[in-house]
């Protein structure tokens, strides 16, 4: 599936006008869970149902789907089989893999974790290690989610707010004024 969201390039009446801008944060959104039902296993319905149409804009699509269903949280990282884990929010593919390949030599904890490539500001909330989680976390969907925005808040505009950033040129600042004092230094 490929979706573009529409970006105009030059202007013209006759063009569509969208207010605040194309749809950027929808179509990354779209992206991240056609790469969940690709590499991750899910199905479209386990993603989005009648009664939730839409993806939420605070969250990435596997964060949304783990906070919806807590009830198989938090999942033992020494026991939980690949595809348990793969739905992990923070874990990849390959850490996954990683995961899977070192559990056969010794008993993973959260340092080991975090060496094998797991994202564990997003992870820590629905993992343990040997039975104890990293930190203590309620499994209430509110606190998680409370956290996981504040983390995720960032990206989110980053992605929304095309202007955020600009190349940085020597002459952008055309607006400050110069002036000369009575020595005859430019202030």
């Amino acid at each position: 599936m490929f979706y573009s969201a529409f970006v105009p390039v030059n202007q013209d009446s006759s063009l569509p006008a969208l207010p605040g801008g194309p749809p950027l944060l929808r179509e990354h959104r779209l992206y991240q869970a056609d790469w969940l039902m690709r590499f991750y296993g899910f199905q479209a319905g386990e993603l989005l149902s009648e009664d939730r149409p839409n993806f939420n804009v605070l969250l990435d699509p596997k964060c949304d789907w783990a906070l919806r269903h807590l009830e198989q949280f938090p999942v033992e990282v020494n026991r939980a089989d690949y595809f348990t884990l793969l739905r992990v929010p923070g874990m990849g593919v390959k850490s996954v893999k990683r995961i899977i390949a070192a559990r056969r030599s010794g008993i993973l904890d959260f340092e080991a974790l975090k060496k094998m490539g797991v994202v564990l500001k997003r992870a820590h909330y629905f993992i343990t290690c040997s039975g104890r989680m990293m930190y203590p976390v309620k499994i209430e969907e509110d606190y998680i989610s409370r956290h996981l925005v504040g983390e995720e808040r960032r990206s989110v505009w980053d992605i929304s707010s095309t202007n955020t950033y600009q190349q940085l040129s020597l002459f952008d600042d055309t607006s400050l004024s110069t002036q000369v004092n009575s020595g005859g230094i430019l202030v």
